[in-house]
């Protein structure tokens, strides 16, 4: 929808901010909510298995190291490449997935997740790809670090989303693959520039997370 926008000027005169949205005939979803987009188009709800906590903090780091590994060798003079599909540019984008992952343990330990937090742009002492990378693996480590401490409990407890009250579990889920998607739009820019990864896309890291069909 950020690359449409005519959909997100509808979505935005119907109160909503900003995206995941769902309308239908001047009525909105706002959020990740699939039960809510069942119902305003009139079906059936069935939730699907989500995989388990452990396993989704392994992908969430592997998508993470991917990311890691694929800015670090960024040539300089591509980071300010800005696709036409997201007003990002690639330093920007790559700095995202390392703030989407940062999200969970910071909602986890404040009990909230504002989206001002998906506002926000790589600073300027991240210059350059090394830079962007050495945040990023310190994002791995506050990310293992709370996966370590962590009860299984805690993936119970319900968040303050500003989409909506989310368990552990399901912001878990959904930082695992909002960054899995950023991951793959990041190998799109790669490939698009003619830069060769230190590694394919990790396929398997993905699998089993409810991506859209869409890249972008």
């Amino acid at each position: 929808m950020e690359g449409d926008p005519a959909a997100l000027a509808e979505v935005r005169a119907l109160g909503v901010p900003r995206v995941p949205a769902v309308a239908v005939g001047g009525r909105v979803v706002h959020g990740w909510n699939p039960r809510g987009y069942a119902e305003l188009v009139g079906v059936e709800y069935r939730e699907a298995d989500k995989l388990p906590p452990a396993e989704l903090h392994r992908r969430l780091d592997r998508i993470l190291a991917s990311a890691e590994g694929l800015i670090r060798d960024m040539p300089a003079a591509h980071l300010g490449v800005k696709p036409p599909e997201r007003n990002r540019d690639l330093r920007d984008l790559a700095f995202h997935v390392f703030r989407v992952g940062l999200t969970f343990p910071d909602a986890m330990d404040s009990g909230r997740l504002p989206e001002e937090w998906f506002e926000e742009r790589a600073p300027r002492d991240l210059a350059d790809g090394p830079a962007v990378a050495r945040y990023g693996a310190l994002v791995r480590g506050r990310v293992g670090g709370w996966a370590e401490g962590a009860a299984a409990s805690e993936y119970e407890r319900v968040v303050d989303v500003y989409y909506g009250p989310q368990s552990g579990h399901e912001l878990l889920e959904r930082t695992t693959w909002h960054a899995a998607q950023h991951l793959r739009q990041l190998y799109a820019l790669a490939e698009g520039l003619g830069v060769r990864p230190p590694e394919p896309l990790p396929a398997a890291a993905l699998e089993g997370l409810p991506l859209p069909d869409s890249v972008w």
